[in-house]
């Protein structure tokens, strides 16, 4: 909280700067009619004039500056976009007083909303109502590695935390085949019980991390180990826009971007990265196969999770470039993945945005660190495990 007093403060002298500066400019124009060099008196005197004018300035930028450089390092909502924007517009009349609001505005909703959020946390706090039976194991999708400081759930996992939660990561590779991401997984979960002596845990995966964790209960065993898991956004059925792709671009083509990812990959820890053999898995085909033969378990509580983009420019990079090709092989979709795909298990939940925004693929896991009007992406998660709490889990 000590980040959103502060962008409050940077805020509210935003705010005086405003107000001054208006309230300047009024008394400034009211005398203007009165004497050449306005502040009325000062006509026979204009030194003195000039110098109260800059004195004036000097003082209004230094509030300014002092207020815009607090709320820049504070509000983490205005993003990279508006934060350039405000500094390309600053020195343009009346588009720097626009930009101005615009700012002022985005930082008083942050501002609200987390002081909301935290008055809520501290409210539950003694309800623990995330502190499940057993741990939560969080497992990414594909092309992503979990790293310390580049959490690829975002704001969830402290959320959860907050709530009473005990959180792991899956640490597994960034690309392999669902059989190789499978078998880690299955080993991951064997260490987090010799770790803690817990009995199962419950598994909350993203995309294609459902898939590797429906492959590690099924073929490697884990069904002892796993109690519940909850997929999110995940292509159980694939993607028929991948089998596009495949079928489309040279393998010459292929094995070089694959070349250079895995390159990649290895250096920031994957080990044996397969570029092809993940995506080949993404395929309508593949995932066909292998429902076929990757059968759930009687033991293992099984749910899912879907969301609808509803535009192109709901999606960041590069959702807003696929939504379109994916919704002509797969209809409606989350950037990534067709609804048709999502479903699997007991119980199935899909999130229709009520206006324009939608909910991408990204969006599902906070990947973007924004606060989407009408779907509070932290809130659904501490709903989502509170659940499983409830259930017995």
């Amino acid at each position: 909280m000590k980040r959103i007093h502060a962008c409050r403060i940077g805020n509210t002298i935003l705010k005086i700067f405003l107000v001054t500066t208006f309230a300047f400019a009024a008394v400034y124009i009211w005398d203007l009619f009165r004497s050449p060099f306005g502040f009325t008196g000062y006509y026979t005197n204009p030194v003195l004039f000039f110098v109260k004018t800059a004195i004036i300035t000097i003082i209004e930028a230094t509030i300014f500056w002092i207020g815009i450089i607090i709320v820049y390092i504070n509000c983490k909502q205005l993003g990279i976009k508006w934060r350039v924007l405000g500094l390309v517009f600053g020195m343009v009349p009346v588009a720097n007083l626009i930009m101005l609001g615009k700012i002022i505005k985005t930082a008083d909703a942050e501002v609200k909303l987390e002081t909301q959020k935290n008055n809520l946390n501290a409210q539950r706090k003694g309800d623990r109502i995330c502190a499940t039976k057993y741990p939560i194991l969080m497992v990414h999708g594909v092309f992503f590695r979990d790293f310390e400081h580049l959490n690829y759930w975002g704001r969830v996992p402290a959320e959860l935390i907050a709530n009473g939660a005990t959180i792991f990561y899956g640490e597994h590779n960034s690309a392999s085949s669902v059989e190789k991401s499978g078998e880690e997984l299955a080993r991951r979960i064997k260490a987090i019980k010799a770790q803690t002596g817990c009995e199962k845990v419950n598994v909350i995966a993203h995309s294609k991390g459902g898939l590797d964790m429906r492959y590690a209960i099924s073929k490697c065993g884990a069904y002892e180990d796993v109690a519940s898991l909850t997929t999110i956004n995940t292509p159980h059925r694939g993607c028929e826009f991948a089998d596009y792709l495949l079928e489309k671009i040279p393998e010459a083509q292929q094995r070089t971007v694959a070349a250079a990812y895995n390159a990649g990959a290895a250096t920031l820890g994957d080990v044996n990265p397969d570029f092809i053999g993940a995506v080949t898995d993404l395929t309508h085909r593949a995932c066909e196969k292998r429902n076929e033969e990757v059968l759930d378990r009687p033991e293992v509580y099984y749910q899912s999770v879907g969301s609808i983009q509803t535009r192109p420019s709901a999606g960041r990079f590069p959702l807003n470039m696929s939504y379109l090709l994916v919704k002509n092989f797969d209809g409606r979709n989350d950037g990534l993945v067709g609804e048709n795909s999502f479903p699997w298990g007991s119980n199935f939940k899909m999130l229709i945005p009520s206006g324009k925004r939608g909910i991408s693929h990204g969006d599902m896991i906070d990947l973007n660190r924004e606060n989407i009007k009408d779907f509070d992406v932290r809130e659904f998660y501490v709903n989502l495990v509170n659940d499983l709490r409830l259930r017995g889990f």
